[in-house]
């Protein structure tokens, strides 16, 4: 079956060529059927041919450790392989057909006659390449986006986990505080204190409030204090004196303190004094661990939002970037936690500031400490060194994992190219870092040995 200019033409690249161009481009051509399960092309195949797809369907698909994930699609009327003035070299994936195809192929000696002998027809085929190359950087930096956004949502699930969980628990604990209130208030109500020895218990309550809770002793010795202190109670015939024991030594309460209340409240109003003391402590502890946890949850909130940029407006500005570093590593948290892998910060003081748009280098950040957390092994050691030389600021994060091979470094940089399992990143993480510190007017550069991973960012100042 013949081709006719005519049903070139319907392909919305082609409607203004003119027609002896396009019977040119016919002439030099060879038409080709293909049936399901075919390929276009295959990984590996140099580019050295043009496909124009008249009918049926084709997927390109990307193979990741042996699993092959979905990249597009070529459908009739698209215009892909070789085109004028493109630099690609080899396929990246390999194109199936998954419909029976008709399609017009052009090898790359014509191309080459085409770029210099028809311009309309090169001027219809660059266009085809800026917009496939648009398209095609758009659709693969949305997907890192949304790996970056899943590790940021884990992240962020694993660390809200702790406080949340606390809250929770200090809320219920609080709760059956508060059940037991109106009892324990009933006795106080009855006791009959005056009111200096009111304000004498008061005093020793508020002064041990303040103290707060101290960990300072080691397990021995807080083991020893407790058994003093309950040994000495229980000669007072107090009860549940191994109950209250915790918490008075927590806020700091010694013999001496206890012999103090005693002679104050006198022996007969002792035990329900003590009671209401232990009460009281144990309800401010509750309410302090619900702070300490809220404030987690609303620092963790404010790394988040500093750390995405999104109270403000995506422009290049003057930043911290020590304080992006810390943001991302409080993201990243809870994987490092998870191998217990050290923290090593050399900050240079006093840095001045680099002017970066403070989402994208985030990215920059988490792309690189997420890749060099996975390269580790447990107990492994993180270095970041961040100083200024020579009018930039340089950011170096240095990971002792276990390498990246001579073969693999010369090709970090390049789209799709990854060592991660499927489901673990398209293979645009280190190309994006790459465009991003481009985009930055920085420069980027990695060096690899067994055991020492470094990259280094340089962005200049503000």
């Amino acid at each position: 079956m013949e081709l006719s200019t005519a049903q070139l033409k319907c392909i919305g690249e082609f409607s203004e060529v003119p027609d002896d161009q396009l019977q040119w481009l016919i002439d030099h051509s060879e038409l080709k059927f293909l049936e399901v399960g075919d390929t276009i092309f295959s990984r590996g195949d140099p580019i050295d041919k043009m496909f124009i797809v008249l009918e049926g369907k084709a997927y390109i698909k990307i193979n990741q450790n042996g699993n092959y994930k979905h990249l597009a699609t070529i459908e009739a009327k698209n215009i892909t392989g070789l085109l004028p003035y493109s630099r690609a070299s080899s396929a990246i994936g390999i194109a199936e057909v998954v419909e029976r195809s008709k399609v017009l192929i052009t090898p790359k000696e014509q191309i080459l006659e085409l770029a210099t002998k028809h311009y309309e027809l090169t001027e219809a085929l660059v266009h085809v390449m800026t917009n496939r190359t648009r398209e095609f950087a758009k659709q693969n930096v949305q997907s890192e986006k949304m790996m970056a956004l899943g590790k940021l949502s884990a992240g962020l699930a694993h660390e809200l986990n702790n406080p949340v969980s606390a809250i929770s628990r200090s809320a219920l604990e609080l709760q059956k505080q508060m059940h037991h209130t109106p009892e324990k208030f009933k006795r106080i109500m009855e006791l009959k204190l005056n009111s200096d020895q009111t304000d004498k218990i008061n005093s020793i309550l508020s002064e041990k409030i303040n103290h707060k809770p101290t960990d300072q002793m080691s397990l021995l010795e807080r083991s020893e204090a407790e058994e003093e202190l309950e040994d000495w109670l229980s000669k007072k015939n107090i009860d549940r004196a191994y109950e209250l024991t915790e918490t008075l030594l927590e806020y700091g309460f010694d013999l001496s303190n206890l012999e103090e209340v005693c002679n104050i409240a006198g022996k007969d109003n002792f035990q329900t004094v003590l009671t209401w003391i232990e009460n009281s402590l144990s309800t401010e502890k509750i309410v302090v661990e619900i702070q300490e946890a809220s404030e987690r949850v609303d620092n963790l909130v404010k790394s988040i939002k500093s750390f995405t940029h999104m109270d403000q407006s995506p422009e290049a500005q003057p930043t911290d970037l020590i304080k992006g570093i810390n943001d991302t590593l409080t993201i990243l948290n809870h994987k490092l936690k998870t191998k217990s892998i050290s923290v090593d910060r050399d900050f240079e003081t006093d840095l001045p500031k680099a002017k970066v748009v403070i989402g994208e280098i985030n990215q920059v950040w988490t792309n690189i400490i997420d890749n060099a957390i996975d390269a580790m092994e447990q107990n492994g050691q993180l270095k970041i060194r961040i100083f200024e030389e020579s009018g930039c600021i340089y950011v170096k994060i240095t990971d002792d994992g276990e390498g990246i091979s001579e073969e693999n470094l010369n090709k970090i940089f390049d789209p799709f190219f990854t060592t991660k399992a499927i489901g673990k990143g398209v293979g645009m993480g280190l190309e994006l870092v790459q465009r991003i510190v481009n985009q930055h007017n920085g420069k980027i550069s990695v060096e690899s040995k067994k055991g020492e991973t470094t990259f280094t960012i340089g962005l200049p100042l503000a």
